[in-house]
């Protein structure tokens, strides 16, 4: 028994390798095309466990996907790989479309094929399991209820339409040629191994540098906050549980505004690393909101509790005391991903 995990050597991709590694002894075929956000060092911990196969490529690549799942066999195929980031698709919309949309389409098509070969047992266990967010359900008001799975999808940036769109194709390979699929929804996740150009490692690593902590517009904008580990149990959850066809919102419980984000990270490193000039908070700067900047994100994770007795272990408070360490004990994984030396990793790992 073996899954295959596209997407693993990203921030949530290598976070849920390396939990399955902890939790199981089932194999985990690994592939990623280590893009700017794919980093191998994220997985340095399994060098040498016999348990996991890394392969470099790209989600693209019908013929490679086609010879992962002939050759490894997989049961389920969980599919991470995407593109992520809001603010990259606003300026470069294309790597979106092709990897979001044309990479799902192309994992759909190969799993199709392999799925469709197998024996009726083998049929009925197999898994596609697409890895999704809120994002594609677009903003929503103060007072609005949060998103639950019924919700329209109303995505407001290149980044959420291309997820919109694999999220579609998920559900028409299902409707239309049977495919056992399952679909998570996340919400905003937070932790080890979080590339430093979103909000929290941003703030981490902005502040202990001293540099400007900048926050978009008011810094109200509302999100639903996850910790990684936490996304990960879910997924485990729902692989080995979920009803297939289903989509199941996945999120942390945890609202609170960019600025109180903000001000938590420097309490938390006030405490753990006071810098002699005073409070980190006198490094928040404020600069023009980004274009289609949603207000707000919540998650309704109730259905995924009610069917598999699934709810986050961390608290915001605990999960970001542990994210804030992390990256204080890491300071070498920091500046190999800042420098960009972190892409001779591969090198250095796979050398002869």
């Amino acid at each position: 028994m073996t899954i295959l995990v596209t997407g693993g050597a990203g921030f949530i991709g290598s976070n849920f390798v390396l939990d399955w590694l902890k939790t199981s002894d089932e194999p985990v075929v690994t592939l990623d095309a280590l893009t700017y956000a794919g980093n191998l060092e994220n997985l340095a911990a399994l060098k040498n466990d016999a348990r996991h196969t890394f392969v470099k490529g790209d989600i693209c690549d019908r013929a490679l996907v086609d010879q992962l799942l002939n050759q490894h066999r997989p049961r389920a195929l969980v599919h991470f790989a995407a593109e992520s980031h809001v603010d990259r698709s606003i300026s470069g919309p294309g790597a979106f479309m092709r990897t979001n949309i044309e990479g799902t389409y192309t994992l759909l098509e190969a799993a199709r094929a392999h799925w469709s070969g197998l024996s009726e047992e083998d049929k009925a266990a197999w898994r596609f399991h697409h890895v999704s967010t809120d994002e594609v359900y677009g903003s929503l008001t103060p007072e609005a209820a949060p998103f639950s799975e019924t919700n329209t999808y109303e995505p407001n940036s290149p980044y959420s339409a291309s997820k919109a769109a694999s999220d579609h194709l998920v559900r028409a390979w299902h409707h239309t040629y049977g495919l056992p699929v399952v679909t998570t929804n996340c919400s905003n996740n937070y932790g080890p191994f979080h590339f430093p150009e979103k909000l929290i490692p941003l703030m981490i690593v902005n502040a202990l540098a001293g540099k400007a902590l900048p926050i978009y517009g008011d810094g109200k904008n509302v999100r639903d906050w996850l910790y990684v580990t936490d996304h990960a149990s879910a997924i485990r959850a729902v692989l080995k549980g979920g009803r297939v066809g289903e989509t199941y919102n996945i999120g942390g419980w945890n609202e609170m505004t960019n600025l109180d984000i903000v001000h938590t990270v420097c309490a938390l490193l006030d405490e753990l690393r006071p810098d002699a000039a005073g409070s980190y908070t006198r490094l928040i700067t404020y600069v023009k909101d980004r274009p289609g900047h949603d207000r707000r994100y919540a998650i309704d994770a109730r259905k995924v509790e009610r069917e598999l007795g699934w709810r986050p272990a961390e608290t915001f408070a605990t999960g970001i005391r542990k994210t804030v360490q992390w990256y204080l004990d890491n300071p070498e994984w920091v500046a190999r991903v800042q420098s960009g030396a972190y892409r001779d990793w591969v090198t250095q790992q796979y050398q002869a």
